[in-house]
């Protein structure tokens, strides 16, 4: 009781800006008081003799219902005035400095507590992409993420302290920060190389600050699991961030050569720079388990988002956790692919939709998800130096998966999908099954 009384003391502190709109709310609520009673005076006994102090603070001396109708008048808008003056100072310190109003703010948090819970399977800068529009939407929001990179910081970080690679979780986390634009340029810092006499440079050379940062937090907090929850608390992020799996794994391929033989390559960064036709990907050890909270997710999901992605280094190590497929085969949420906008060299080269969703019923069955969502607006010329060519809409003609083709490229970067427009069209989707809850029968024009 005493720490309840001393808590309530706390809000008359100065500085704090609400004891003068108390002291507003109390005369309000009085005055309005006094409106009250001196109708239902005139009502009930307008012949009572009353003091002339009463008459007085009832405004007696106009005639008597011009003042019972001011002071309940003055009341309600004194009262009025204070619970929004209270509500203003109470709630700007959830405001960021130059935001939205408050007004604004609690809207949209109301709106994003009511939207979909969401989960999204992937990796890369295509899971990042996602994640950016998605926030705008929804609030619950998953991602599900690989743990098998091995290059740059995240490989030299996972290699000389046996962290999980914690490059694609920093994009993520970069992704889902409410302020992004700051946390991503702070988070995909890279400390520049400088020159030493010594023969291993500098060991901060090439590292992201944002890497740094989760190995860091790792080691404080005594696990790599706690250190994504405690990083997502500290950033304020919207969502949660989970592997999908936290074995040490090795994403290897088996590579068709020049003279048709297989060449056997481990390492995810060494696959697409191998520049030979996949034949097939898989994680050793093999067997190993999903993170049990990406599996609640995946259950308890209104949507499964496959991508976007590389398709064999970032969504395949996902998808290759059997318990991560078995889980999304037996959620209840609509479930869908998206299509990458173009092909990657090294991994994809002239891929069409169909092959893409042929290459992950290859490696782990057909049925995983009913809908692929695919780029139709090929207008956009990619960089010619880069091998990069859009990818086609062509698709088998007994599919037993439907394909949703709508415009989801960023134009300044037709490379890569445009998070708003992904993010809506999804969105989208979401709305219809609900609208339907039959079939799922889905269709979406130009403008969805």
């Amino acid at each position: 009781m005493w720490h309840k009384a001393t808590a309530a003391r706390k809000w008359l502190y100065p500085g704090l800006g609400v004891k003068r709109w108390l002291l507003l709310l109390f005369l309000g609520i009085a005055t309005l008081g006094l409106g009250f009673a001196s109708f239902f005076y005139e009502v009930s006994s307008p012949a009572l003799s009353l003091s002339p102090a009463w008459h007085t603070l009832t405004m007696q001396i106009v005639p008597s219902w011009v003042g019972i109708l001011t002071l309940i008048l003055v009341g309600f808008g004194l009262s009025a005035l204070s619970v929004y003056q209270l509500n203003r100072s109470l709630l700007a310190a959830f405001v960021p400095p130059g935001g939205t109003s408050v007004v604004d703010t609690v809207y949209r948090h109301r709106h994003r507590q009511r939207g979909p819970k969401v989960v999204v399977v992937g990796g890369g800068t295509g899971l990042s992409i996602l994640l950016s529009g998605l926030k705008t939407y929804t609030d619950h929001i998953a991602a599900v993420v690989t743990v098998a990179d091995d290059g740059g910081s995240s490989g030299r970080l996972r290699r000389e302290l046996g962290v999980l690679p914690p490059g694609d979780f920093r994009n993520c986390i970069a992704a889902l920060a409410d302020d992004e634009a700051l946390t991503t340029q702070l988070f995909q810092y890279r400390f520049p190389n400088v020159r030493r006499e010594a023969e291993n440079g500098h060991a901060l050379e090439g590292h992201n600050f944002g890497n740094l940062f989760i190995t860091a937090m790792a080691n404080v907090t005594g696990s790599f699991e706690k250190a994504l929850v405690e990083s997502g608390r500290v950033l304020a992020i919207r969502g949660q961030i989970l592997p999908s799996t936290l074995e040490n794994v090795t994403l290897c391929a088996d590579l068709v050569d020049e003279a048709a033989a297989i060449r056997r390559v481990a390492g995810e960064s060494a696959i697409p720079e191998a520049r030979l036709p996949i034949q097939r990907v898989y994680l050793e050890p093999s067997g190993s388990h999903a993170y049990p909270p990406a599996l609640r997710a995946i259950l308890d999901a209104d949507l499964v988002v496959i991508g976007p992605g590389s398709l064999f280094t970032s969504l395949m190590p996902n998808l290759l956790v059997d318990d991560i497929t078995r889980a999304i085969r037996a959620s209840n949420a609509l479930k869908v692919y998206v299509c990458n906008v173009a092909t990657q060299p090294g991994e994809t080269d002239g891929f069409t939709v169909g092959d893409h969703v042929e290459a992950i019923e290859r490696h782990v069955g057909p049925g995983l998800f009913s809908f692929v969502l695919a780029n139709n607006n090929l207008d956009n010329p990619l960089p010619s130096d880069w091998s990069l060519a859009p990818v086609s809409i062509e698709i088998p003609i007994n599919a037993h998966y439907e394909v949703l083709a709508c415009d989801v490229v960023d134009e300044e970067r037709p490379w890569r999908h445009h998070p708003g427009k992904l993010a809506r069209v999804l969105m989208t989707m979401v709305e219809q099954r609900e609208e339907t809850k039959q079939g799922v029968s889905i269709s979406l024009n130009e403008e969805a």
